[in-house]
């Protein structure tokens, strides 16, 4: 007579006794140091974040022509001497700005901008040496895991592309007449910037949690929505990159009623330029009216990506698209008070910081409607 006994269906099997299951292709490639670098895209993401702070406080103090050269290495150094700031305040009398807006300024004064535009670069350089620590001693301690090690290189080269477009809008305004940077070349400078600031957000949400749980969230993508918000994501860049449009030629300052400009759906003259694409960059009263009404648009469109993210059944991805949502309308808030205020600079670097906030948030909810996280999905992050 046997004396082993039925097992229910229901019952738990425990399989400790028979040894740790076998894991897969995934679990068996090299992880390397997730959290670490982690951590070090985490610096690298508070430093940009103040860059573009910078950058912004560069703009509204107009520094960003006061150094009139691009010495990668040793601009590092600044003036140490008297003889060295009358140098470079001389080359700074040699252009448009100065000769035609700051004549007469005085050495104490170019030094104040001088400092402004000084500190902006030497923050970029100051990101890329900690990138630069960071690759390199992931890569050398073989700590980068597997498939990990271009993308993290293409940071990098960013960086350093980043740079070179910085200059190219820096040489816009030093001849032809011309008083500040090129405002499209201003738009490709900080759109780039914010590339930059979304992948390392990307791969920080993507760091968070090891491959297999990448894989397991995936599972339960959620089509329509990920879509969407993709949809979403492309629509918030170009809005930033119409605020940067406004911020390269003052727009903001130009029209300061609002819902109307100058009493008028339309500012007066918005197509007097020839020929006709200009107005498009650098009439000041089309450029605001472009970036208002996309942002109309943006927020209509984020209304309906939220009214269908609340049908998720997804805890974490309906918090994350109700983030967006709030913090589209606090930006609303503050792009209406940088309006009807012309544009003050601690008001306008607090909307300009707002789209960083925003543009992070997009992205975060993007990521959950593409990984989400099942609310009973065990050992998930």
């Amino acid at each position: 007579m046997s004396t082993s006994k039925k097992r229910s269906i229901f019952e738990e099997v425990d399989t400790a006794e028979k040894g740790a299951p076998v894991t897969g292709v995934i679990d068996a490639g090299k992880r390397g140091a997730r959290r670490g670098i982690r951590i070090w895209l985490t610096l690298l993401f508070a430093l940009l974040v103040v860059m573009i702070a910078v950058g912004g406080l560069t703009r509204l103090t107009d520094s960003g022509l006061s150094i009139t050269e691009w010495k990668p290495v040793t601009g590092a150094m600044p003036p140490l001497s008297a003889a060295e700031w009358d140098s470079e305040f001389d080359k700074y009398r040699a252009i448009p700005e100065y000769q035609l807006q700051n004549k007469g300024m005085s050495l104490s004064e170019f030094q104040f901008i001088y400092w402004w535009e000084w500190g902006h670069r030497q923050l970029g350089r100051v990101i890329g040496l900690v990138w630069a620590i960071g690759f390199f001693g992931f890569l050398l301690t073989r700590n980068i895991p597997a498939g990990w090690t271009g993308r993290l290189l293409g940071l990098g080269a960013l960086g350093g592309l980043q740079g070179a477009i910085g200059w190219w809008m820096v040489s816009s305004g030093l001849t032809g007449g011309m008083l500040d940077v090129a405002s499209y070349r201003l738009a490709t400078h900080l759109g780039l910037a914010f590339v930059i600031l979304g992948l390392i957000a990307w791969y920080m949400f993507e760091l968070k949690c090891s491959e297999r749980q990448l894989m397991q969230c995936r599972r339960h993508r959620e089509v329509k929505l990920f879509s969407m918000s993709t949809g979403f994501m492309h629509f918030t860049f170009l809005q930033i990159l119409l605020g940067a449009l406004v911020a390269g030629i003052d727009a903001g300052r130009s029209y300061t009623d609002w819902p109307l400009m100058a009493g008028n759906v339309l500012p007066p003259y918005p197509f007097e330029m020839t020929p006709i694409w200009r107005n498009f960059f650098e009439n000041a009263g089309l450029v605001q009216f472009m970036h208002r009404v996309a942002g109309y648009l943006l927020f209509a469109f984020g209304i309906v990506i939220w009214l269908r993210a609340r049908r998720s059944p997804n805890s974490g991805t309906r918090r994350a698209f109700s983030a967006v949502i709030a913090m589209m309308s606090v930006q609303m808030l503050l792009g209406i008070v940088t309006v009807l205020y012309a544009a003050p600079w601690h008001i306008a670097i607090v909307h300009q910081l707002g789209a960083v906030v925003l543009w992070v948030l997009v992205l975060r909810a993007r990521f959950y409607a593409g990984y989400p996280t099942p609310d009973s999905l065990r050992g998930a992050v």
